[in-house]
């Protein structure tokens, strides 16, 4: 059986796949591999398992942008994740965390918010490129805290890090694991974490919502879907084989190194997830007219 991965070798979703495919392959007494598929936001991998054999031996881990967002922002795609795909099981969520240059005026979310508010477009927010999740994250803090600052974009973590550091920009939303050691060495403020929880890595950083902005929250997150039309027999034994996994300490203990929450659930609660998202973000794409 194959787990295709949207994205290269190395990337948290590949390194998810691979340790669920290596718990699988124990449950179901037969291997599990990962086909990594790269390029064009992840649509490439994702239109290879759309237009697989619905027979549950190929099936994909999605982030956001495959399973939702995607369609929301690419003219081009060759398949419809709502259409498409039916739902496995939603594995867990990485909330975008908000971090700050060290020697930033601003120490907190709210800091931040009224500095952006005294000084319009006068702040320069970093992210990991056009139509990511820290892109669209910062659309809807500007949207939901009546701000506005401008924007560089990255090709990833490490370049947005580097200019952190070294103060040629003012903030930075990405996902949170890569920013860990900076935080921690003193390198970066970490402002906030736009999930509903704090972090176990980062306690004492508090989230959104405790910082002012009510029920703000943005995740990366991750989900198995299978081909429309795989068996629903299929889909249940791998929704089972996934929870019992998820429930484990090893699991547990792994994807919390990554920055990523658990969730698990039902396929009908990832299907109800996803259409909640597809609400959210739709509006915010709009109105920052992100598309390619």
């Amino acid at each position: 059986m194959t787990i295709v991965v949207p994205f290269t070798a190395g990337t948290t979703s590949d390194i998810i796949a691979r340790g669920l495919a290596q718990n699988l392959s124990q449950s179901f007494g037969q291997p599990f591999i990962i086909d990594n598929r790269g390029g064009a936001g992840g649509n490439i991998g994702a239109a290879f398992v759309a237009h697989a054999a619905p027979d549950g031996y190929t099936i994909l881990l999605a982030t956001t942008g495959q399973a939702a967002t995607n369609k929301l922002m690419y003219h081009n795609m060759t398949f419809d994740p709502e259409r498409d795909f039916v739902p496995i099981v939603l594995v867990g969520k990485s909330p975008i965390i908000i971090v700050a240059r060290p020697d930033a005026p601003f120490s907190t979310l709210k800091e931040f918010i009224d500095y952006a508010k005294a000084n319009p477009n006068k702040t320069t927010a970093g992210f990991p490129g056009n139509g990511t999740l820290g892109h669209i994250t910062g659309e809807l803090l500007q949207h939901n805290a009546a701000i506005k600052f401008s924007y560089t974009q990255y090709r990833g973590s490490a370049a947005i890090l580097v200019d952190l550091s070294g103060s040629h920009i003012d903030v930075g939303m990405d996902s949170m694991a890569a920013y860990v050691p900076s935080v921690e060495a003193g390198k970066i403020k970490a402002l906030a974490i736009a999930g509903p929880n704090r972090w176990s890595k980062l306690p004492n950083v508090p989230t959104a919502s405790e910082s002012g902005l009510t029920g703000f929250e943005a995740s990366v997150w991750y989900a198995l879907l299978a081909p429309a039309g795989t068996p629903p027999d299929v889909t249940a034994k791998l929704n089972l084989a996934t929870n019992e996994y998820l429930r484990s300490a090893g699991a547990k203990a792994f994807l919390d190194n990554l920055g990523v929450q658990i969730a698990g659930g039902t396929p009908d609660q990832l299907k109800a997830f996803t259409a909640s998202e597809l609400e959210k973000w739709a509006p915010i794409i709009k109105s920052a007219n992100i598309s390619f």
